[in-house]
């Protein structure tokens, strides 16, 4: 087996590389264990978790966007680029449609488990989910803040950079693919072993979806809808489970 050479990038793209698998995991995970230390949290708890995350959200996009424009990547090799329509539709509403519907079904089984069997990710979700219509609003913003931010983040620019560092290899784009879904895995550490193997396999989802199509669109659209399918579901649950 050929060994892996990696080309050079911009020293400010390793940055980001660094910074996306340092301190994202580690501010997360450290903030949800405050979080589940609460013996129990308040609207003002859960909003302000939600608007917190939509502004660093936003402002990692903002910077990584200004060193992509500084390097002159273009829009076709971040994902942005329009693609071809159709099948950009089509992978979209079937993507979404498989992914939110497996979302809710999952959610449901979880629901007729007795709490003390649902384990340790059910109980970060229900912790950190929307309990009144206007959290429910918040969340929603969020929801899609982090469709939009994390896809262009790991499907977008860290995929492009590791495609990038690994064009001398004979499969770059499933190289990168794998790396890319194990930044993205990392980010989610604040959800456990279980958490972290599920957003791997996602997001493996994702980025070949990303590599096919040319396009964020399919992934964005599906990342949102499981995330307001969750908000939605846990919801209603009962605050006694």
């Amino acid at each position: 087996m050929p060994a892996v050479r990696f080309l050079f990038i911009p020293w400010d793209f390793v940055l980001i590389l660094v910074f996306l698998i340092t301190v994202i995991p580690w501010r997360g995970d450290a903030r949800m264990k405050k979080f589940m230390a609460m013996a129990d949290t308040s609207p003002r708890d859960r909003l302000s978790l939600y608007r917190s995350t939509i502004l660093l959200q936003w402002l990692l996009v903002a910077v990584i966007a200004w060193r992509c424009a500084a390097r002159s990547v273009g829009a076709e090799e971040l994902g942005i680029a329009a693609g071809d329509p159709r099948q950009v539709a089509w992978v979209t509403i079937v993507l979404t449609g498989f992914l939110c519907l497996n979302q809710v079904i999952g959610l449901r089984r979880i629901a007729k488990v007795p709490p003390e069997q649902r384990g340790s990710l059910f109980a970060i979700t229900t912790k950190i989910m929307p309990r009144t219509q206007k959290e429910l609003l918040v969340y929603a913003a969020l929801a899609c803040t982090a469709g939009i931010s994390e896809e262009f983040l790991y499907r977008g620019f860290v995929l492009s950079a590791f495609v990038r560092m690994l064009m001398n290899h004979a499969s770059p784009n499933t190289l990168a693919a794998i790396l890319s879904s194990a930044w993205f895995s990392l980010a989610h550490l604040y959800q456990g072993r279980r958490g972290v193997i599920t957003t791997f396999v996602v997001g493996l989802i994702f980025a070949s979806i990303r590599i096919w199509t040319g396009s964020l669109i399919p992934a964005v659209a599906a990342h949102i809808g499981i995330d307001l399918a969750a908000g939605i579901c846990v919801s209603k649950f009962p605050r006694s489970a």
